[in-house]
């Protein structure tokens, strides 16, 4: 049986959501496997100056969820 993969979230910007009382976020998106210092698509974390989500669920961020993608303005 094939393992599903999960990803975190890391994103060049955040935005306070006052109903959820947590920031959340915004600008480009790009999803990163837990433990790893960089995102799927191999940019560094750091080097990007990329923050990362570890309470935001992936599918969240992408815009037809209605999640938390209300100040996503990219998808990596």
């Amino acid at each position: 049986m094939a393992r599903t993969r999960r990803y975190e979230v890391a994103a060049s910007g955040r935005w306070w959501d006052e109903d959820d009382r947590r920031w959340l976020p915004a600008g480009e998106v790009h999803a990163r496997e837990p433990g790893r210092n960089e995102t799927v698509c191999g940019l560094s974390l750091h080097r990007s100056r990329l923050s990362r989500f570890p309470a935001v669920a992936w599918t969240d961020v992408l815009p037809e969820s209605g999640g938390a993608a209300d100040a996503v303005r990219r998808v990596c």
